[in-house]
């Protein structure tokens, strides 16, 4: 039922690094544009990273740009986001989107994409 799969989450200490990756698991959404997106307890979803359907255009929220790297291998079905320098207020769950594969711009707009993930947790400890 759930066609988008992240892992990669876990606890680490303030600085550290985490690799979070999201895998198109029925190899049926035609390499679309991705982004990544948390949610810490009792809030909103925000906006993380987006990448565009051919890997060459990336977008970042001012509070992970410079610490945090998205990529996508569309051979693989997978989009990464390489997170360093994390910071407690990094501790959310994150969860991997798919826009439809019509649609080759990556966006910063949640209403922008049509399959999700479950979520991964990651935890920052200070």
């Amino acid at each position: 039922q759930v066609q988008l799969a992240e892992s990669g989450g876990g606890l680490v200490q303030a600085g550290g690094s985490l690799r979070l990756s999201c895998l198109d698991s029925e190899r049926t959404l035609g390499s679309p544009a991705m982004g990544w997106f948390r949610q810490a307890p009792g809030k909103s979803r925000d906006f993380v990273a987006a990448i565009s359907k051919s890997g060459m255009n990336t977008d970042y929220a001012d509070s992970v740009k410079g610490r945090f790297t998205i990529s996508k291998d569309n051979a693989k079905n997978t989009v990464y986001l390489q997170m360093n320098s994390l910071k407690p207020e990094d501790t959310a769950v994150y969860y991997c989107a798919a826009r439809m594969s019509t649609y080759v711009a990556d966006s910063a707009d949640v209403n922008d994409y049509r399959y999700w993930g479950q979520g991964t947790q990651v935890t920052v400890s200070s």
